[in-house]
């Protein structure tokens, strides 16, 4: 069975990485990581689940990688400026491998794919994220990656977005108005809102347990394996992101 170690173990999310890779039988749970831990810790596991910090994550992949440890990646942040040095990372690595997702929400995936899709058919199209007060980052990883994924799926043709240089516009993210919330009573929530004329079309993603990750869990650990490259990404991992307007070389194995 694979040894696997998980950075930020004691977290919201940690603590459910654990449970899955304990329930998995062709897989084993080793050291369970924190900010406490030292450098070397949990180097005996062949591979590194990290949902640790976003200041601290980079670091802690970097790492792992360069001792020959495959990694997932379910810590916030990873931009696509943060991707692509993690690419130029792999490349001086012959044989690594790192699967990168930003929700382990299947609805979530799926919504996100949905937005790809619609994506070059509406020029106005703003997010409205919500999360629990606890989250450090806004935007949340989710928006940030639906949003450099519909610029995409646009092929660089510009949005209308309207006074966005004022600050209760949102932080703008590959042209895209991002709008976060932080909430008490709220565990995750993702709305993608497209204007046309005459209509507006939402894709709309509530969390309401964190048993919702479960499955993207689970399929990234048994992906892991014979993952080569860069995946970012559960679309790819489960194979959805074949979809009209989803470019299947954008975003994955690099």
């Amino acid at each position: 069975m694979s040894l696997i170690a998980v950075s930020g173990a004691r977290g919201r999310l940690g603590s459910l990485v654990c449970q899955v890779i304990e329930d998995h039988p062709a897989f084993t749970l080793g050291a369970q990581l924190s900010s406490a831990s030292g450098p070397d810790a949990g180097a005996d596991a062949a591979i590194l689940f990290d949902v640790s910090h976003p200041d601290a994550s980079p670091g802690i992949v970097e790492r792992a990688l360069r001792r020959g440890q495959r990694v997932i990646v379910g810590t916030s942040g990873w931009s696509a400026e943060r991707l692509a040095s993690l690419r130029v990372l792999m490349d001086e690595l012959p044989g690594s491998a790192a699967i990168v997702v930003p929700n382990f929400s299947l609805g979530s995936v799926i919504g996100t794919t949905l937005a790809r899709v619609a994506a070059p058919y509406f020029d106005g199209v703003e997010i409205v994220e919500a999360h629990h007060p606890g989250k450090v980052d806004s935007p949340s990883g989710t928006a940030v990656r639906t949003a450099e994924l519909i610029a995409e799926a646009r092929g660089g043709e510009a949005l209308d977005a309207p006074f966005a240089d004022q600050p209760a516009r949102g932080q703008l993210v590959a042209g895209v108005p991002v709008h976060s919330l932080r909430l008490a009573g709220v565990i995750a929530r993702q709305e993608v809102r497209f204007g046309g004329s005459g209509e507006v079309l939402t894709i709309t993603h509530d969390t309401h347990s964190n048993d919702s990750y479960r499955a993207g869990i689970r399929a990234a650990i048994e992906a892991i394996g014979s993952a080569s490259g860069l995946t970012v990404g559960l679309d790819r991992v489960l194979g959805i992101d074949r979809v009209p307007g989803a470019d299947p070389g954008r975003g994955g194995a690099a």
